[in-house]
């Protein structure tokens, strides 16, 4: 990767200061994570894919089974999608789960089974975007590879003092150039990850801790106090609402979930039958019409079981979930979906699903108590 198109304002002799004094620090701070003490490029390249957009205490316990259950490429890469998302479930973002796999048949088709080394060879994987790449080139194999994320991002901004919108393609150049001239020299794998740990422990979005920051000296942002507001970033636009409705739907004690299609919005993921309705629409004039569009099944007695909120990149969704009463006799006939399945309520959450799902769960968990609770109120009651 290169992208000296223009020198660096900073100058190389300022940049190249705060390399020395990082890694010092990094030796007496860093945390001692399970992937650190792997040498294993597998486990190095599972730990990053997990890391992504999630937080390193969640994301312990799942590496440790992931690796237990798929502890090479090649295992990883003969495993059904659905035995992969049975130990990823609850982490979240599945596309990750399923560019993981894509990865491994390629690595097993194309590199004999070993993962590729340089930047431009691990950016041809499903999933390994720029910042990955560069990670598992220089922490697993030494190599010279820049990297740039959000903790990355924030310390580079402070420390050179880049007051301009992180967004624009001149600054994001400008941070990766940056980071390449940084990387060159002993241990690149240890200085990205000082990098990404100063961000993670002491240069944090607030309340950062400058006072034992072992570059302070060479901070910008430290020098004209404007630490908190760097980084520079465009504000974000509300998310669009949007509504939907959804069917719990029993036959013989088991319930009805669908799953949603390898592409589009939770790609993969299992849900409960339903559909988007308009944001001025009534979910109790429209359920008992879209759970026969998408299923096929005609119900009756449809029981508002109240809201839940999700909020996805983009949109915020409202979700009515309704206790539905199904005719005896019928069959599923799916419209847009790809699988479903009749299911215990326990075994519900073992599978892969998204956010809305565990709400939805958790939510009639708490009305079935509620019933419990009045219906025993009445008969003690009625008793008495």
């Amino acid at each position: 990767m290169s992208r000296r198109a223009e020198p660096l304002s900073e100058g190389i002799a300022h940049i190249r200061g705060i390399r020395a004094p990082l890694l010092r620090w990094y030796d007496a701070n860093a945390r001692d994570l399970p992937w650190r003490r792997s040498r294993d490029p597998f486990a190095i390249w599972i730990s990053e894919a997990m890391l992504q957009q999630t937080r390193v205490e969640t994301v312990i316990p799942y590496w440790h089974a992931f690796l237990s259950a798929f502890p090479d490429v090649e295992s990883l890469a003969r495993a059904e999608l659905d035995e992969i998302y049975s130990v990823w479930t609850g982490l979240g973002y599945y596309s990750r789960a399923r560019n993981l796999k894509h990865a491994a048949q390629t690595i097993v088709a194309e590199y004999n089974g070993r993962l590729p080394e340089t930047v431009s060879e691990l950016r041809q994987l499903r999933g390994v975007g720029p910042y990955t790449a560069g990670a598992i080139s220089s922490i697993a194999f030494g190599h010279e590879a820049p990297l740039v994320d959000g903790n990355v991002i924030r310390v580079f901004t402070r420390v050179f003092g880049i007051r301009e919108e992180i967004s624009s393609k001149k600054i994001i150049d400008r941070l990766w150039l940056i980071a390449e001239t940084l990387v060159l020299g002993p241990r690149p794998g240890d200085f990205n990850q000082a990098l990404m740990e100063l961000g993670a422990l002491l240069c944090t979005t607030r309340k950062p801790q400058c006072a034992t920051c072992p570059i302070q000296k060479h901070c910008s942002a430290n020098a004209e106090g404007d630490v908190e507001k760097l980084p520079m970033k465009k504000s974000k636009p509300k998310p669009k609402p949007m509504r939907a409705v959804a069917g719990w739907i029993e036959r013989d004690g088991k319930f009805l979930i669908v799953r949603r299609p390898e592409k589009g919005l939770m790609a993969g993921l299992w849900e409960l039958p339903g559909g988007e309705i308009g944001l001025k629409e009534d979910g109790k004039d429209r359920i008992s019409e879209i759970i026969q569009t998408v299923s096929g099944l005609k119900i009756r007695n449809s029981q508002s079981a109240g809201h839940v909120e999700h909020l996805f990149t983009h949109r915020k969704l409202d979700l009515e979930i309704f206790r539905c009463q199904l005719k005896r006799g019928q069959r599923v006939r799916r419209f847009g979906y790809s699988q479903h399945r009749w299911v215990k309520p326990s075994a519900i959450l073992k599978l892969a699903h998204a956010g809305p799902l565990r709400k939805a769960m958790v939510l009639l968990l708490i009305t079935q108590e509620s019933s419990a609770r009045k219906a025993a109120k009445i008969s003690g009651s009625t008793i008495s």
